[in-house]
Parts: C-alpha cells; sequence; structure tokens
C-alpha cells in the first residue's frame, strides 16, 4: 500500500509545479519571517523531481530556483541564506559518503575524520598557526589562497582515504565498521593532542580567525556568498556522482558492493577499486571540510566527533544508499529537521508556555530529542521503505539493441558471436 501511494507522486503536472513555486515565492517575499514559506520554496526542489516532464526542463527550473529565486527573495535574511549554505555543506558531505557506502558498498564511520583533514588543512596555513613549526613568519595566508586550498584540502582528504583503505581491505561488513570508527576517533584524538610537542593544530583550544573568501578584493565572508560556494561545490559532485555512476570504475564499485568474490573472479582488483572508492568519497569531503573552516572562521576537535559520521551515514541510508537524488534528499530533510524544524517548533512551545497556554517541563524541549526523531524515523524507513525515500534506480541495457549496432561484430566479444549465430540461423 505504502509502494503505491508513493508511485502516485511521480506524475505530478507541471503547472503545479510552477505554481508551487510561484506561490512560496510570494509569501517569501512578503513574509520574510515565515518559516512554513522558506520550507516550501525548498521542498519545490523535490515536487520538481517528481513532476511529469522532461529533464533538460526540471534541470531549468531547479537552476532557476536555486539560483536566482532563492537568493533574490530570501538573499537579504542572513538566517535563511545560513540554513540554506548549512543544508548544502551536509548535501555534498553526503553525496561523497554515498560513493563509499552507496556504490561500493563499504560501510564507513569514520567519514567525519576526512572532513577534519580538508578543514584543518586551511585553517593552520590560513592563520597564524602555521609560523609555530614553518619558520620564516609567512602567515598567515589572505582569502584569495582560499580556491587554491580546495585543491588542497581535496588532495589531503583523499591521502587520508588511502591511508584507511589501505589497511582495512581485509575485513568487511562489521568489522569494517569497527575499523572506520576507530580511524575517525584517532585523526580527532590526533588533532586534540597536536599541541605538543609541536604546536600544529593548537589542541583542544581551536585555530580562530580563519579568513573569509575573496575573490578580487571583494570579501565573500556572508551567508549569502557562502550560499553560492557551497552551491558550486554540490553541482561539482553531483556531476562527479553522475559520471561516476555510469563508469567503468563505478560499475566495479557496484560489483564489489553486490559480491566481492564474483567481482574478483571477473578480473577486478579489490585492492584498487576499494581504495579509489575511499579517496574519491574523502575528496569530497575534505573540499567540504575547507569551506566549512572558512565559514565558521573557528575549528577544534569538538566539531568533527563520531556523531557527525553517523548522522551523515543517516542521511545516506533515509534517503537510499545509492541514488543521488535521495540522499539529497535525506540530506537536505535531516538537516533542515536538526537546524530548523526542531528548533522553531521548540520556540513555538517556549511562546506557548510565555503566555500560559501549556506548562512544558526542560526535559521534554524538542530541541533535545534529535537522536529520538532520528531513530524513528529510520525505523519507519526500514518497516516502509527499506530501500530509501527515493531508491536507486539500476540502469538496464538493450542487449538486442546491442547486438545489432555497428559496434557488436568487433568490440563486444561474447556478444558478437551471439549475434553472428543468430544471424547464421536465419540465414
Amino acid at each position: 500500500m505504502a509502494n503505491l501511494v508513493w508511485k502516485s507522486f511521480k506524475g505530478i503536472p507541471l503547472y503545479v509545479t510552477l505554481i508551487w513555486i510561484a506561490v512560496f515565492s510570494l509569501l517569501l517575499h512578503f513574509l520574510d519571517k515565515s518559516v512554513l514559506s522558506f520550507l516550501g520554496i525548498l521542498s519545490s526542489i523535490v515536487l520538481l523531481y517528481f513532476t511529469n516532464t522532461s529533464n533538460k526542463i526540471k534541470l531549468a527550473i531547479g537552476a532557476l530556483v536555486l539560483i536566482v529565486i532563492i537568493p533574490l527573495v530570501a538573499g537579504e535574511n542572513r538566517y535563511y541564506m545560513e540554513v540554506a549554505s548549512q543544508v548544502g555543506i551536509y548535501v555534498a558531505m553526503a553525496l561523497g559518503l554515498n560513493i563509499v557506502v552507496g556504490f561500493a558498498g563499504l560501510l564507513d564511520l569514520g567519514y567525519v575524520a576526512f572532513f577534519a583533514a580538508g578543514a584543518y588543512a586551511y585553517a593552520i596555513f590560513s592563520t597564524s598557526q602555521a609560523n609555530e613549526f614553518i619558520a620564516g613568519n609567512l602567515f598567515p595566508l589572505t582569502g584569495d589562497w582560499f580556491w587554491p586550498f580546495l585543491i588542497v584540502g581535496l588532495i589531503v582528504a583523499a591521502i587520508f582515504g588511502i591511508l584507511l583503505g589501505l589497511p582495512v581491505l581485509r575485513v568487511k561488513g562489521d568489522y569494517l565498521a569497527i575499523v572506520t570508527l576507530g580511524f575517525g576517533e584517532i585523526i580527532r584524538i590526533v588533532f586534540n593532542n597536536l599541541d605538543k610537542p609541536i604546536n600544529i593544530t593548537n589542541g583542544p583550544q581551536g585555530i580562530t580567525p580563519i579568513p573569509a573568501p575573496e575573490l578580487f578584493g571583494l570579501k565573500m565572508g556572508t551567508p549569502f556568498y557562502f550560499y553560492f560556494i557551497v552551491l558550486f561545490v554540490i553541482a561539482f559532485i553531483v556531476l562527479a556522482n553522475i559520471r561516476f555512476e555510469h563508469s567503468r570504475l563505478g560499475r566495479a564499485w557496484i560489483a564489489v558492493r553486490e559480491d566481492e568474490l564474483a567481482a574478483q573472479s571477473m578480473g577486478i582488483s579489490l585492492l584498487n577499486t576499494k581504495l579509489a572508492a575511499f579517496a574519491t568519497g574523502a575528496s569530497f569531503a575534505g573540499v567540504v571540510g575547507v569551506i566549512f573552516a572558512a565559514k565558521q572562521t573557528f575549528i577544534d576537535p569538538t566539531s568533527f566527533t563520531l556523531m557527525e559520521s553517523i548522522g551523515i551515514l543517516v542521511m545516506v541510508i533515509l534517503g537510499g544508499s545509492g541514488s543521488i537524488p535521495g540522499v539529497i534528499l535525506g540530506a537536505a530533510f535531516v538537516t533542515l529537521l536538526q537546524v530548523q524544524l526542531l528548533k522553531e517548533f521548540s520556540n513555538f512551545l517556549h511562546s506557548l508556555q510565555q503566555s500560559g497556554i501549556i506548562n512544558l517541563p526542560n526535559q521534554l524541549d524538542p530541541s533535545k530529542f534529535q537522536r529520538l526523531v532520528f531513530g524513528i524515523m529510520l525505523i519507519f524507513v526500514a518497516l516502509y521503505r527499506p530501500n530509501g525515500l527515493i531508491p536507486a534506480k539500476r540502469k538496464t541495457n538493450d542487449l538486442g539493441a546491442i547486438k545489432s549496432s555497428p559496434f557488436s561484430s568487433g568490440k563486444l566479444g561474447i556478444l558478437s558471436k551471439l549475434s553472428q549465430s543468430s544471424s547464421t540461423k536465419q540465414s
């Protein structure tokens, strides 16, 4: 019954989606403090996914909403742009973890370590902290170095991913989860204690002030600018995910996920394939870590705990492991629930309490029950949507069309023999 109800949402007329976008855009423009209006304009992206129209039209309307409408009607509201950029950061993180968990089937509970590697790479060298172990008083760097450090963060995190992948290649399943969990905690503890004997990370006191990005002399330290930076990074990561999913390496990841022994017997190198998955997923987290450090202007080891890794894993599982649109939906929903929905609901109950309508004890504050809400959501998803809110779709190939193509005789091996034998029988 639940699957039938869900399938009914896949044929929404285009005019309904356009009306939805127009109505909530106007509401957000005239009611700039309306949380429901902001959520409505964000949910239009989900509505657009289920709209009955071509992918090109969906892409054009989605770009219009994200690049034009949201900055135009909510750009002056610092809070909304902060929430939107925060959602974008976790969407990018979840897409990176989706490569490791969704495509390759490697359960990673230490993903936040790569996030921390990128953040500390930028924080150390963009502040005077690097002068503690590098002579010459060459630091801090200016905000113009933010853009090259996106590449540096990618490379540093990829190296961390390879360092994690090498010792865990012989384990899988629950043991892999335990090893990656330990790796994440080791990295956090190392950053927490790497202020002695040489002060590299400044230990538990953290690093500040981290400079905001600059471009041609323009300081981009407001949520409005970070929104566009995060949007650009998400577009890059989504494009990379799509290309990887249908590439030879992506098919190797999926083969390893389904059956390692069968994949190895077909000539797939488990060593190279798993290392590529860890390095690729980690590199995306490193890029997002650089953005996070510049956005927060302060980082310390408490920002990279185990619960952060579990939260990102929840986003992937909730949305649909291996599904790019599902992961985006799961990350956006969980982040909005954590950052805005529970907080706004808590403020609403507090206003009722101050008015004397209800008497709510502090122990029942909804903002304190985030993990409980996540657990309940996962239970319902496991019962009614075991493959996630938007399950992954497996691409199918028309073997008949492949056999009849002009390339089948020379490049398709056994398929070419099948086509030749079938033509011989017909003659």
